[in-house]
């Protein structure tokens, strides 16, 4: 299936699931809220294996470990696109800071980004305490960010 057809979906079925749920559909012509939704959902279930190894609930297999590493680096680099300054608008999550304290914003995002990298670094080397902490300061990295730019 071709990238546009599948972001297409995605975003068809984040519209319908936030409808569901009672927000606010995005109506924005280019529907950003939904697109950078769309990634950070995705991060979250590449993430989530990866969690589960590094709290030993789940065996570490560490070729399946690198490839997971590397999707999570490509997604690092798309959602921040999508925060452009007509794209604050319900259903959005994102505090009035992420628009008002850019280069803080730009500043996590780049924390994230450095983060992950160490992460596919430590999954290439393989081993797994490495790896374990990585993970950790990649967890670590979007907390603080989403303490301070994401609303509850």
């Amino acid at each position: 299936m071709p990238i546009l057809k599948s972001t297409s979906l995605v975003a068809i079925a984040a519209v319908l699931a936030l409808t569901a749920c009672g927000e606010a559909p995005d109506k924005h012509p280019d529907q950003l809220v939904t697109k950078r939704r769309a990634i950070f959902k995705e991060f979250t279930r590449t993430l989530e294996p990866m969690g589960m190894v590094a709290r030993d609930r789940k065996d570490y297999d560490p070729r399946e470990f690198h490839i997971s590493a590397l999707a999570l680096q490509k997604l690092a680099m798309q959602p921040w696109g999508y925060f452009t300054s007509d794209s604050n608008y319900p259903p959005t999550r994102a505090k009035p800071a992420v628009w008002m304290q850019s280069s803080e914003f730009k500043y996590a995002q780049e924390n994230y980004q450095a983060a992950v990298s160490q992460l596919v670094k430590a999954a290439e080397d393989g081993n797994l305490d490495i790896v374990k902490t990585a993970v950790n300061d990649v967890q670590h990295s979007c907390k603080t960010c989403h303490n301070q730019f994401r609303k509850d």
